[in-house]
C-alpha cells in the first residue's frame, strides 16, 4: 500500500473521530433549573451523578418555589421547580406542564439545649399556637402538658419563618390551617403569608442558619437540611392520634394515601394523612416545563435528567429521606411528557 493512501486513510480516520468527538459533546447539553429548597439537596446529587454518566450538567439554583415559578414563566431557565402546585389556570395562561419529581417531609426544628431529636413532642394546635404567637415560653402549660417528663426551660420562643415565597412554606401553612381554627381563620395557607410573629430566613438553608444560631428558636426545614446541619427535631402527632418521629417510613406511609390520576396536573396535597405511621407534614415537589419548546434538544436534555433520575436515582433520594416516586407513576409522568411537551409540533419526548 502506497504512502499516499496509508495518509489519506489516516486523514480519513482522524476526520471520523472529529465527527464523533463534536457529537458527543453535542449530546451533552447543559441544563439549567431554579426554584425550590426542599428538593435541592437530592437535585444536587442526582446532577453530580447523571453529568458522570453523560456529561450533562444541571446548574440548579435554590432560590425558592416563587422565585423558580417566575424564572421559568419569563424564561430564563430549562425548567422551575416548586412544592406548591400550580392549579389550571395558571398552568395554562403560561403554557407549563407539571408534574411531581420527589416525596419528603418538613419537620419543626428546634435550638433547645439539654432537648436532643425526638425528645420534645409537639401537636399540630400547639405548634400553630406557637407561629401564632399565642404560646411565648417553652414551658407553656400546653407544651408541659404532653411532654411529661421533659424538663422544659422557661426561654422566649423566637419563632423563625421563610422570609421568601416558599412551596415549604405552602405546605407548613396548610398543615397548620388543617389542624388549628385560629390559624387558618387568622392567617390561611400560601407561599407567602402575614407571619404574626418571629423573624424570616431566605430558604431553608436561611431557615436552618437562624435557628442554629438563636437559642430557643424553632423553625420548619425540609428532614434533609435538618439531618445535614444536626439540628434537632421533633416528634409530631399525626391525624391518628400518634406521635412519631420523621423518618423515610413515616414518609412513605403518608405518600401511599396519593391518588395521583384521580387529579389534574398532579395537583395533590400530602399534609396530614392517615395512618398510625404517617407524618403529618409530607409533601411533593414539582417541576416545571414549557409545553411548546423551541429548542427540541434542550427539551430532551431536561426530560432526559428527570427521567434517568426518577429511574435510577432511588438509592440517593432514599439517603436523604426523600421518598422516591412508585414506577406506576413515573410511567404516568413519561406519558405526560410524550403528550403535552413538544417542539414544532412534534413530542420531544422519548
Amino acid at each position: 500500500m502506497s504512502s499516499t493512501v496509508v495518509r489519506t486513510l489516516r486523514q480519513a480516520s482522524l476526520s471520523a473521530l472529529a465527527v464523533l468527538a463534536i457529537a458527543g459533546s453535542a449530546q451533552a447539553v447543559d441544563i439549567t433549573g431554579a426554584g425550590a429548597t426542599f428538593p435541592n439537596p437530592v437535585y444536587q446529587k442526582w446532577a453530580e451523578a447523571y453529568k458522570a454518566k453523560t456529561g450533562t450538567a444541571l446548574n440548579y439554583q435554590s432560590v425558592g418555589s416563587g422565585a423558580g415559578i417566575k424564572q421559568i414563566e419569563a424564561g430564563t431557565v430549562d425548567f422551575g421547580a416548586t412544592d406548591k402546585a400550580l392549579d389550571a389556570d395558571e398552568l395554562k395562561k403560561n403554557d407549563l406542564v407539571q408534574f411531581p419529581a420527589v416525596i419528603g417531609g418538613i419537620v419543626p426544628i428546634v435550638n433547645l439545649p439539654g432537648i436532643g431529636s425526638g425528645e420534645l413532642k409537639l401537636d399540630g394546635a400547639t405548634l400553630g399556637a406557637i407561629f401564632l404567637g399565642t404560646i411565648t415560653k417553652w414551658d407553656d402549660p400546653a407544651i408541659a402538658k404532653i411532654n411529661q417528663g421533659v424538663k422544659l426551660p422557661s426561654t422566649p420562643i423566637t419563632v423563625v419563618h421563610r422570609a421568601d415565597g416558599s412551596g415549604t412554606t405552602y405546605n407548613f401553612t396548610y398543615y397548620l390551617s388543617a389542624v388549628n381554627a385560629d390559624w387558618q381563620a387568622k392567617v390561611g395557607s400560601n407561599t407567602a403569608v402575614d407571619w404574626p410573629a418571629g423573624v424570616g430566613g431566605k430558604g431553608n438553608e436561611g431557615v436552618s442558619a437562624l435557628v442554629q444560631q438563636t437559642a430557643g428558636s424553632v423553625g420548619y426545614v425540609e428532614i434533609a437540611y435538618a439531618l445535614q446541619n444536626k439540628l434537632t427535631y421533633t416528634k409530631m402527632m399525626n391525624a391518628d392520634g400518634a406521635f412519631v418521629e420523621p423518618k423515610l417510613e413515616g414518609f412513605q406511609a403518608a405518600a401511599s394515601h396519593a391518588d395521583w390520576a384521580s387529579v389534574p396536573n398532579y395537583r395533590l396535597v400530602l399534609a396530614n394523612q392517615p395512618g398510625k405511621d404517617s407524618w403529618p407534614i409530607t409533601a411533593a415537589t414539582f417541576i416545571l416545563v414549557h409545553g411548546k419548546q423551541t429548542d427540541a434538544a434542550k427539551a430532551k436534555a431536561v426530560l432526559g435528567f428527570f427521567d434517568w433520575s426518577l429511574n435510577n436515582g432511588q438509592a440517593m433520594a432514599k439517603d436523604l429521606l426523600y421518598v422516591p416516586l412508585p414506577d406506576s407513576l413515573v410511567k404516568m409522568i413519561e406519558k405526560t411528557w410524550t403528550d403535552d411537551v413538544k417542539a414544532d409540533g412534534k413530542p420531544v419526548w422519548p
